[in-house]
């Protein structure tokens, strides 16, 4: 038994944790989560433990800098590219590209590619339009969902949370991708980071806490590989 519960509103990869992402029409969902999210991290080299990436915490201008690949539809054999925040555009290999970053974070870094992805915990990150709503209603002023790095947006009245432990299919079921629900996404300094300025703001943080129990949105693991795109259906498969 199926329910249509909305319908797919954004979609959005992550090259390069930390860096701002690339919007897209297509998703391809593959065992590991969207093919190429997370698939490169710049790590703090000389850090032994078990955080060693380099991320907006330690230096907040690396959501300033954009990361695509050159061909979005082939991941696995593009090469990425960032655009750096005075509109150069480099390849992510570059090594003008590390030495900025370096002298950003104080020390010496390196870049490294995880084939499976650089999660904190799940490959796919969910959130619906009106669970926005209500953090920014809470918040008392509107918040640009970029701050989140959500994967999938979805067009509902219904809150993820209410999915939670529930299977979310998306599209005709021919080709269509299927995701295993699981826990509330934990947030932390990264959403106090404006994605335009870098500019932190901690009040943002400090609601979402407050209001919502430290959490924005749902934490997904794929169930069946498939197709996610703009406009999907979206059922709750139980």
């Amino acid at each position: 038994m199926t329910r249509i519960v909305g319908h797919v509103a954004a979609l959005h990869r992550f090259p390069v944790k930390s860096m701002a992402g690339e919007p897209l029409a297509v998703a391809e969902l593959d065992w590991q989560g969207i093919e190429g999210d997370r698939q490169y991290a710049f790590v703090r080299a000389a850090n032994g433990t078990r955080f060693p990436w380099l991320t907006a915490r330690e230096v907040p201008a690396m959501v300033l800098h954009a990361a695509r690949f050159s061909d979005p539809a082939l991941p696995k054999r593009a090469t990425v590219l960032v655009e750096t925040p005075d509109g150069a555009v480099l390849p992510l290999h570059d090594p003008l590209l590390r030495a900025h970053l370096e002298t950003a974070a104080g020390e010496p870094v390196a870049l490294i590619q995880v084939a499976r992805g650089v999660y904190d915990a799940m490959p796919v990150s969910i959130q619906t339009t009106a669970g926005h709503a209500r953090v920014e209603a809470a918040h008392g002023e509107a918040l640009d969902p970029r701050r989140f790095r959500t994967n999938v947006l979805i067009e509902s009245d219904l809150s993820p949370g209410e999915w939670q432990g529930l299977r979310l299919a998306f599209g005709p079921p021919e080709d269509g991708a299927l995701v295993q629900c699981a826990d509330p996404i934990a947030r932390c300094v990264l959403t106090t980071i404006c994605p335009d300025t870098g500019a932190k703001d901690p009040r943002v943080l400090r609601t979402i806490a407050q209001g919502f129990g430290n959490a924005y949105g749902l934490y997904a693991t794929p169930a069946r590989p498939g197709l996610i795109r703009l406009g999907d259906v979206v059922r709750v498969v139980d």
